[in-house]
């Protein structure tokens, strides 16, 4: 019991993704570089849609709300890891490393649920185009979105307690780059087989439903865009999708890789390259996909910055 008390006191030690100075080094450079493309392009997004009135439409207002997701999702892990990478010892406290598991899972399910949403948005839009302002107006699409957000908070509420109850009475070293349910699970020195069924049992729920959802959505928009006459007009159509498609397989696939699986089958090398993906490769990749290559985007960003410079002038 001393033993146990001691540990829910003191603090664990994140491991990172590697121990060799000069690759610590390497993947510093590299992750914040990305970092801060994520969060300069989700910023830039956000500031955008909110400045130009052409673009207060539920689509920009769902793509608001996944760059807004974006940015402290990969904020909750990703600056903890660059430290861990500039030092021999990453600590992290008992309660910061659950207040960070929270916040993960919370973030994390919410995005899942959005991006159901947004499959489901473009589906009524590209498939029943001439229904799309009833189905979805402005109310709806800020219902939909608000209703992710709150799903993912009572999501991430009883992975975040049933974990929190386990006892860790030997290492304090998580094999990781952030506090996650795997890593903690491999830690504990109590019974988890409890924990492993819910997660995979409410991860395979929200997951695994989300990702069905979005898959119908986009066979049913793909469907569309085959029939559209115009060969110029089907490969752009199609182009779009697929790039949309792709993130979306990358950010559910990895997740469900991670989670939906039996505890025996957990390997924290593998998974941390894994949780590389969705932590900081999605979160660039999103509003470039997204949004960045739209033209009305394109547009309001060059009517920002002739604004600006007139200001300037």
């Amino acid at each position: 019991m001393a033993s146990v008390n001691h540990t829910k006191n003191g603090d664990f030690i994140l491991i990172g993704l590697s121990s060799d100075p000069q690759i610590k080094l390497v993947l510093f450079v590299l992750f914040c570089l990305v970092y801060a493309t994520s969060v300069t392009a989700n910023v830039i997004l956000i500031v955008i849609t909110q400045l130009d009135n052409d673009l207060q439409t539920p689509m920009y207002i769902f793509i608001c709300n996944l760059s807004l997701l974006d940015i402290t999702f990969t904020s909750v892990t990703v600056p903890k890891m660059l430290i861990g990478l500039l030092s021999d010892h990453n600590y992290i406290s008992y309660v910061g490393c659950f207040v960070q598991l929270y916040f993960f899972h919370f973030l994390g399910s919410s995005e899942c649920f959005l991006l159901s949403i947004m499959g489901y948005d473009r589906y009524v839009a590209i498939c029943h185009p001439l229904c799309y302002s009833q189905i979805i107006d402005k109310k709806a699409c800020i219902q939909m979105a608000l209703g992710c957000w709150i799903t993912g908070v009572f999501y991430s509420f009883v992975h975040t307690i049933l974990t929190s109850t386990l006892s860790f009475c030997g290492s304090k070293k998580i094999n990781h780059f952030f506090c996650d349910m795997p890593p903690l699970l491999k830690l504990s020195c109590t019974d988890t087989r409890t924990n492993g069924i819910v997660i995979l049992g409410l991860g395979g729920l929200a997951a695994g439903a989300s990702f069905l959802l979005t898959i119908i959505s986009y066979f049913y928009i793909i469907s569309t865009i085959l029939q559209i006459r115009s060969t110029i007009g089907r490969r752009k159509a199609f182009s779009t999708c697929a790039s949309h498609l792709l993130i979306v397989i990358i950010f559910y696939g990895t997740i469900i890789v991670m989670y939906i699986r039996p505890q025996s089958s957990y390997h924290m090398e593998h998974d941390k390259m894994l949780s590389v993906f969705y932590n900081v490769i999605t979160p660039m990749l999103n509003p470039m996909i997204y949004s960045l290559r739209n033209k009305e985007v394109k547009r309001a960003l060059k009517k920002l910055c002739m604004t600006k410079r007139n200001q300037l002038e």
